[in-house]
């Protein structure tokens, strides 16, 4: 297949694939079934894994031979929301435009999972001696869940790879590290009444607003526990408020409230000091002034998602094997969480390196370059060339 072919027939995968809208709130077993065809009509053996609600899924899929060793390739299906974003165009349907293609997902991450499919033919000539698998994703965008299920199955049954790359937007640099990312969902319960004495009353804004100072602190805490050699901009754990949410009017105590926050850990460490300070604030203070009027106070803690990070190794082969074939002699860190720093626990080698820019992730008129997907199926058809003279 010459490389003008392969890129107009990654341009009609994509343009599919788009057509899919997987938003993480919905559903993406319809998408998984249409690149489940295409895999299975190159040879490989396909599974769709099904989670508890049925409507979401992960697949798994190889070339060549079953045993241990080989590569994955893996991408996640999932897409942000569009809801609320000025789009001028429809975001689930690609237009091309300006040597640029348009659509929620092009560059993150269905841009890499069509080039990958895109380059099929290739890998699965070269998959004679070692299996190179297909890793596709849900719920990545909501604390990497897919992946975490994933990563479970097959180490319960005994699969390892020997290598993954994730294909994460990069601009085709090669990312040997990240931060983790850890979300959560903090809710307040106490006791409403008449704003005019606050006192009789639990105020769930007020103690939501406790926490916030009590994370606020430890956020400037955390500046200091920087490691001097630290590759990371910023070097250290940083914190982020994403929403408060509670109360109904101006003149009522507050009974509900809400706090979503953010933490990206340079390493468990610092993960573990954050929580155990957290636990003793809400433990030893909060609480016990809530429940001092309502006994039935409460504050509750949703973990939408607690993602490692990918710490830099000095040996990597995954890394190695993408200077290669991109040319680069030295590995970057990035600041965004990906699904890597789970492979890696399972005993990978582990980089991340895919087409487009994070700069257009997650908004509206997200795009991806042509160019980006050229450099990507070059390195894809070489990755086969490579992996076949071993």
């Amino acid at each position: 297949m010459t490389p003008a072919a392969r890129l107009n027939r990654c341009k009609a995968i994509l343009g599919e694939l788009i057509a899919f809208p997987t938003v993480s709130s919905d559903g993406n077993i319809d998408c998984l079934r249409y690149i489940a065809g295409l895999l299975e009509e190159a040879g490989a053996r396909v599974e769709i894994l099904v989670d508890e609600s049925g409507a979401k899924a992960n697949l798994w899929a190889t070339l060549g031979p079953e045993g241990p060793g080989g590569l994955v390739l893996s991408g996640h299906s999932d897409v942000v929301p569009t809801a609320e974003q000025d789009w001028t165009t429809d975001p689930f349907e690609m237009v091309e435009k300006d040597g640029k293609l348009f659509g929620r997902g092009t560059c993150d991450m269905k841009g890499f999972i069509a080039a990958c499919v895109a380059s099929l033919d290739v890998l699965a000539e070269v998959a004679t001696r070692r299996p190179i698998h297909f890793a596709f994703t849900h719920d990545e965008e909501v604390g990497c869940l897919g992946a975490r299920h994933l990563v479970e199955d097959l180490k319960a049954r005994g699969i390892r790879p020997a290598m993954a790359l994730i294909g994460e937007p990069t601009e085709m640099k090669v990312i040997d590290g990240h931060k983790g990312c850890c979300e959560y969902t903090v809710r307040f319960t106490g006791l409403e009444g008449h704003g005019s004495a606050p006192d009789a009353g639990v105020n769930a804004v007020e103690y939501a607003a406790r926490y916030v100072a009590r994370l606020l602190s430890l956020r400037e805490d955390l500046k200091a526990r920087a490691a001097p050699d630290s590759p990371f901009d910023p070097p250290w754990t940083t914190i982020n408020l994403g929403g408060l949410h509670g109360g109904t009017a101006h003149n009522v105590i507050a009974g509900k409230a809400a706090l979503e926050w953010e933490m990206r850990p340079v390493n468990d460490a610092d993960m573990g000091f954050v929580k155990d300070a957290v636990a003793a604030h809400v433990a030893d203070d909060l609480l016990p002034a809530m429940r001092a009027v309502a006994p039935h106070a409460s504050i509750e803690t949703e973990v939408v998602g607690e993602v490692v990070g990918l710490a830099p190794m000095p040996e990597n082969e995954a890394r190695d094997l993408m200077f290669r074939l991109t040319g680069a002699n030295e590995a970057q860190v990035v600041p965004f969480g990906t699904e890597a720093g789970l492979f890696q626990q399972l005993g990978m080698h582990v980089a991340v390196c895919g087409p487009g820019s994070i700069a257009q992730a997650h908004k509206p008129d997200e795009f991806i370059s042509i160019s980006e997907l050229e450099k990507c199926l070059d390195v894809l058809v070489r990755l086969g060339a490579e992996i076949g003279g071993r």
